[in-house]
């Protein structure tokens, strides 16, 4: 199934050439990097091998219920910083 994608992005491509000029690069250069980055990203994430050390500490510890991992990493990090 072709689907047809229509873009409108000559404001942002004149934004994004004039960053392109000021860090000394191309547009086409930035785009190319841009979509090997993500297709590495996701080749390194099918890539994951867990050793049998992690995978044995897998469920060793337990949160209490309703626990907030993100609200307990702010903490711990503002606690970092101060």
């Amino acid at each position: 199934m072709d689907k047809k994608l229509t873009l409108s992005l000559k404001k942002i491509i004149e934004q994004t050439k004039k960053y392109a000029k000021r860090n000394g690069t191309s547009l086409s250069k930035m785009i190319e990097a841009y979509f090997q980055s993500i297709t590495n990203a996701e080749q390194e994430k099918t890539n994951i091998k867990i050793t049998p050390l992690v995978e044995s500490l897998c469920g060793v510890g337990e949160l209490p219920d309703g626990f907030d991992y993100k609200k307990s990493r702010i903490k711990y990090l503002e606690r970092k910083i101060n």
